[in-house]
């Protein structure tokens, strides 16, 4: 049996703030239990909720370093063994993450303490999947601190990039006091670019601690085929497309899945209608009409239902939403948003949802019973980010027969095939020029089609319900990488 160690900064159900949490609750499971023991590791924070805190059995303490506390946590929970790093002064807060400055202690202490709890508690991986920077520094500890216990040896590495773009980069001097590594691991081409310039001193010098992760790991994957060639590049590779591009036999990309349990039309108790790809013609329409009704929206059942379910963010496209939302609102369409973020686009949409109360609606929170009406109700789907991983909302609204409109870049190419009115093939819009104008002629199109063409549109519906965006697929792959290992 092959042991498997899952560590993260969040995983579903216990504390999620984006699309990390969903895949390390939901991967797991979609593995062999008679063949592989996987197990997950998180940070016990305070904002875990007391229906989980309140079940978790205490395993193990004990003083890091002979001076910082570590307390080890377990529950059992659907199938799968959960640990979690208890330290009350660094995982006391009511969020997850504080600013850079402070999780990059807090996170270098979680790397520290995962490897160091693992003796203690009688479980020795084969295989240690880290994700995220939050977790990258356990190869650089694995390889360089623990190296001299034997019980470590032979234990091999996986670090999975869910998003270049974060990093947990400071100075040298911060990252070598926050996690003790020794200076070795500092030296250009480690935790530091090999193109640093050395006539400034050492201790102001950019270190990444992914970078570490990337160089000390034993293979690399990320979330997507498409993104793992962009992040080759200096467009995408946010500074360690020099990494990723001399390990690029080490670097993986295998698409996400979503948990088809969680996100099933035909099951899913928080919506109005349940439907399936078989009676989604004369059923799924209940829905729209129920969630209108909800949000004070007109009752039109022409009206194109347009849904944005998204960390309001530059990375997500919205400044092209922006650029087109008074002639959008020109058309017959809605526009239903959910999501929160930066307060220039929270403003945005507030400011939309007034201007254009029949056409918009606002809703500036996090919600997870409005996200499965919003996704089993519009008709279609936003999704223009500029760059963009895996990206999960696709696969969901692929699954919900919401048809998706999307940028052509990363994991969206890799999972929405475009439209061809020619031969009636595809499950989506999409457009290849990042551009305010190309996201608005999409959506022309697609309410041309929704309005004038609805066989043709309903037939694209019934393709991306039929799609299987489960980890069914991908786990095999993993299962693939894993035995390599």
């Amino acid at each position: 049996m092959k042991k498997i160690l899952f560590v993260a900064s969040e995983c579903v159900p216990f504390v999620k703030t984006g699309g990390l949490a969903d895949v390390v609750g939901s991967l797991p499971k979609a593995f062999s239990k008679d063949d592989y023991d996987i197990r997950v590791m998180i940070p016990n924070y305070h904002a875990i909720k007391p229906e989980y805190r309140d079940k978790m059995e205490t395993i193990y303490y004990f003083q890091m370093d002979n001076r910082i506390y570590v307390g080890v946590k377990k529950l059992e929970y659907d199938g799968i063994t959960y640990y979690f790093i208890d330290n009350e002064q660094y995982f006391s807060g009511l969020v997850p993450y504080y600013d850079m400055f402070q999780d990059l202690e807090r996170f270098a202490y979680f790397s520290k303490a995962c490897l160091s709890s693992l003796p203690l508690i009688g479980f020795r991986p084969d295989i240690i999947h880290c994700h995220d920077w939050q977790a990258s520094l356990v190869p650089v500890y694995l390889n360089t601190v623990f190296q001299g216990d034997p019980f470590f040896r032979g234990i091999r590495t996986i670090m999975t990039i869910h998003n270049l773009r974060f990093q947990g980069t400071w100075n040298v001097g911060h990252i070598r006091w926050v996690s003790g590594l020794p200076d070795e691991c500092f030296t250009p081409g480690k935790l530091v670019s090999p193109y640093q310039d050395t006539t400034i001193p050492q201790s102001e010098w950019n270190c990444s601690m992914l970078r570490g992760g990337l160089v000390y790991s034993d293979y690399i994957t990320t979330v997507s085929n498409t993104y793992s060639w962009e992040i080759q590049t200096p467009n995408f590779g946010d500074g360690l497309d020099d990494i990723l591009k001399w390990r690029h036999e080490r670097l993986w990309g295998i698409i996400n899945g979503i948990d088809y349990v969680e996100w099933n039309p035909a099951t899913d108790k928080k919506i109005s209608t349940n439907y399936s790809v078989k009676d989604f013609r004369t059923k799924r329409g209940a829905n729209k009409k129920a969630l209108q009704a909800e949000l004070n929206l007109p009752q039109e059942e022409n009206a194109l239902m347009l849904g944005l379910v998204s960390r309001l963010t530059d990375q997500k496209g919205l400044d092209l939403v922006d650029g087109i939302m008074d002639r959008l609102c020109s058309l017959n369409v809605q526009l239903v948003v959910l999501g929160t973020g930066a307060s220039n686009y929270e403003n945005m949409f507030r400011y939309y949802a007034w201007k254009y109360p029949g056409k918009v609606s606002a809703n500036i929170c996090y919600s997870d019973a409005l996200a499965h009406k919003i996704y089993s109700s519009a008709d279609a789907f936003l999704v223009p980010s500029a760059f963009e991983p895996c990206g999960l909302t696709q696969l969901i609204s692929l699954r919900y027969g919401a048809v998706p409109i999307v940028h052509e870049t990363g994991g969206l190419k890799d999972t929405v095939k475009p439209y061809n009115p020619m031969n009636n093939t595809g499950t989506g819009f999409s457009f290849a020029g990042y551009s305010p104008d190309e996201l608005l002629g999409r959506v022309q199109h697609a309410l041309f089609v929704y309005n004038m063409e609805r066989e043709h549109w309903d037939q694209m519906v019934e393709r991306g319900m039929n799609e299987d965006w489960s980890w069914n697929n991908s786990s095999k792959i993993y299962m693939d990488l894993y035995s390599r290992m």
